[in-house]
């Protein structure tokens, strides 16, 4: 396993660097968030192993499951939530998450900045922006992200360093990468995390300073536990 893991890191990781270089971008000013959901701890461990140290997790309670441990082995790692967040979780992913990518509405915003108060832990966070306009998607929607983006930064002082999407799978994704670009540079956020495993190369093209990529290092992914679901 740490073999094929490894080898499927050095191949995204040349990829990146093309079309970072393609892009007119320095090779190292994207980072592979490394997408491990459903994957078990020894292949997160095989990761780890070869060198790979950020890592997204789409649900708290599998990452406390499962990263504790290989924190301690590894304390340098850093770990994204890139999957919806509920209030009830707001605790734990301040807690143990390093990013949280998932920002997505008032009552969320409004819940992280009491338990960032509360703890003086501060996650930096990225705000969802639903560029599809797709209603069975997370995500704020463009037209409102403006005003959003101020009422989290300004009246409830989130660390907010950048914007987040999820192109919907029959569009075509370069216009959704432009879309959120244009809305990161009104704000002069900087961080902007897009491109999966099929459409990274194009996001890279785009700006993307973080690409979430999980089949392309891991392989297929396992399915939730029916109980999980």
């Amino acid at each position: 396993m740490e073999e094929v893991i490894g080898a499927n890191l050095r191949a995204v990781g040349a990829r990146i660097e093309a079309a970072a270089r393609g892009a007119g971008r320095q090779a190292g000013s994207v980072t592979l968030v490394a997408v491990s959901k459903t994957q078990p701890q020894s292949a997160v461990r095989a990761a780890l192993t070869a060198g790979q140290r950020v890592f997204g997790e789409n649900r708290v309670q599998e990452a406390l499951e499962k990263f504790p441990g290989l924190r301690n082995a590894f304390p340098d790692m850093a770990l994204h939530l890139i999957g919806p967040l509920q209030t009830n979780k707001v605790k734990d992913a301040v807690a143990h998450f390093d990013v949280i990518e998932t920002v997505d509405r008032l009552r969320l915003a409004e819940a992280l900045a009491r338990e960032m108060e509360r703890t003086g832990r501060r996650p930096h966070c990225l705000i969802e922006v639903n560029t599809g306009e797709e209603p069975q998607k997370a995500g704020i929607l463009p037209a409102a992200a403006d005003e959003f983006i101020s009422d989290c930064r300004d009246r409830l002082g989130l660390p907010i360093d950048g914007l987040m999407c999820i192109p919907p799978h029959d569009e075509e994704p370069s216009l959704h990468f432009a879309l959120l670009r244009e809305i990161a540079r009104r704000h002069d956020l900087p961080v902007l995390s897009m491109g999966m495993s099929a459409d990274f190369e194009t996001a890279v093209r785009f700006g993307a300073t973080h690409v979430r990529v999980g089949t392309a290092v891991f392989g297929a992914r396992q399915p939730y536990p029916a109980a999980a679901k």
